[in-house]
C-alpha cells in the first residue's frame, strides 16, 4: 500500500496495539447500514450483492457514517458471504428473509461442487478495489478495517442455506461427518487467509474476523472445529504479510457468545478480542489478561434509550473496561430501526467520558 494519504487519526490503531491513547477510540459494527436514510437511498434500486460488487457504491456506503459521526475507524462495506460465492455457491438476498443459498450443501459429495483452488484476486478483486478506493477517499481521516467471516460461521450458512436459530443441519455435519467438516473448514480457512492478505495489500489497516455463530457451539465443538482455524488464520495471515513485505496490521477476533472460550481466544494470535454484550467487562478482562486489547460491548438495544441514559451507560462501560487497551463498540451490529442521533450520542459519550476519565 503506497501513495495513500497520511493518516491523521491513529487512535484506533494505537489502542489495538496496546499503546496509550488520549481518548478511547470508538466505531460500530454495521455502522454503514440501513439505520441511515442516505444508506437506504443509495441502496434503493440495487440488488444487495450487486452493491457489494460495486467498488464505487461500497466506498460511498463506507464513508456515509463518517460524514455524520466522529468515528475513529471505518469498516469496508461488504458481506461475509462473498467468500462462499468465491467458492462457486450462489447466494441471494431475499427481502424480509436475509441471505439465502438456493442450493445449500446437503451431502458430503456436494463439497466436490466447490472450487478447490480459489484465485481471490479473480473472485474477490472487487472488494480489493473498494478498499483501495475507500482508503484514498478517506483522505487519511481514520483507518480502514477489512474483514471476513470465520470458517465455522461460513460453513453453517453454506449448509443451513441461510440463518437458523439452532444450526442443527450444520452441527449435524460436525457429529456425522467430522472429516468432511474439517475438509470444508480447511478449504474456507485457506481462502480467508488469501482474502485477508489481499485486503491489506489493497490498503486495509486492520482486520476483523467474525465468528458470528460461535454461540451455537459448546466448548468442545468450538475447541475442535472453530478454534484451530481461528488460530491458524491469524498465524498464516501474519507470516504471509511478512513474506510479502506488507504492513503487519492489528487483527481482531469477534466470536459472538463464546464466553466459554475467552482464555483460548486471548492466546489465538489476535491483538484485539471483541466481546458481545452478554459478558461483564471485568470478567472478560480477568480471563483475557492485560496483554490483549478488548473491544465492545454495549448492548445494541441500549441505543433505544434516551440520549442522557446512553451517556450514563457509556460512562459505566468505560469505568468497567478502563480507557486504555480498549476500543469502544457495541456488542453486535446496529439495527436498521435505530435513530442516527442516538448513534451520535453513543460516539460522543465515548469520547467525552474517556477524555474526562483520562484527565482525572
Amino acid at each position: 500500500p503506497k501513495g495513500f494519504p497520511k493518516l491523521k487519526n491513529d487512535t484506533f490503531l494505537r489502542a489495538a496495539r496496546g499503546e496509550e491513547t488520549e481518548h478511547t477510540p470508538v466505531w460500530c459494527m454495521r455502522q454503514a447500514g440501513r439505520y441511515l436514510p442516505e444508506f437506504r437511498e443509495t441502496r434503493a434500486s440495487q440488488d444487495f450483492f450487486a452493491t457489494c460488487r460495486s467498488p464505487k457504491l461500497c466506498c460511498e456506503l463506507t464513508l456515509q457514517p463518517l460524514r455524520r459521526f466522529p468515528l475513529d475507524a471505518a469498516i469496508i462495506f461488504s458481506d461475509i458471504l462473498v467468500v462462499p460465492q468465491a467458492l462457486g455457491m450462489e447466494v441471494v438476498m431475499v427481502p424480509g428473509k436475509g441471505p439465502t443459498f438456493p442450493e445449500p450443501l446437503k451431502e458430503v459429495e456436494d463439497l466436490l461442487k466447490l472450487r478447490q483452488k480459489v484465485d481471490v484476486t479473480a473472485e474477490l478483486g472487487y472488494v480489493f478495489q473498494a478498499i483501495t478506493l475507500t482508503r484514498h477517499s478517506l483522505e487519511g481521516k481514520v483507518p480502514l478495517i477489512g474483514f471476513s467471516g470465520a470458517p465455522w460461521t461460513l460453513m453453517s450458512y453454506m449448509i443451513e442455506g441461510g440463518g437458523s436459530t439452532t444450526m442443527a443441519k450444520a452441527k449435524s455435519w460436525l457429529y456425522r461427518h467430522p472429516e468432511a467438516s474439517h475438509r470444508l473448514l480447511r478449504l474456507l480457512a485457506d481462502v480467508i487467509i488469501d482474502y485477508l492478505v489481499g485486503q491489506v495489500a489493497a490498503g486495509a489497516q486492520a482486520l476483523q474476523l467474525f465468528e458470528s455463530h460461535a454461540g451455537h457451539l459448546g466448548p468442545e465443538l468450538f475447541q475442535d472445529f472453530a478454534l484451530p482455524y481461528i488460530r491458524d488464520i491469524a498465524q498464516a495471515v501474519k507470516s504471509k504479510l511478512k513474506e510479502e513485505a506488507l504492513p503487519l496490521v492489528p487483527m481482531i477476533i469477534f466470536a459472538k457468545d463464546a464466553h466459554y472460550a475467552l482464555r483460548d481466544l486471548a492466546h489465538a494470535g489476535y491483538e484485539v478480542v471483541g466481546l458481545d454484550w452478554t459478558i461483564r467487562p471485568q470478567e472478560a478482562r480477568a480471563q483475557i489478561g492485560k496483554h490483549v486489547t478488548l473491544q465492545g460491548n454495549l448492548d445494541p438495544c441500549a441505543l433505544y434509550a434516551p440520549k442522557d441514559k446512553i451517556g450514563e451507560l457509556v460512562k459505566k462501560m468505560l469505568e468497567s473496561f478502563g480507557t486504555q487497551r480498549y476500543i469502544a463498540n457495541l456488542g453486535h451490529g446496529l439495527y436498521p430501526d435505530m435513530n442516527p442521533e442516538h448513534v451520535g450520542a453513543f460516539v460522543e459519550a465515548v469520547h467525552a467520558h474517556s477524555r474526562h476519565i483520562n484527565k482525572h
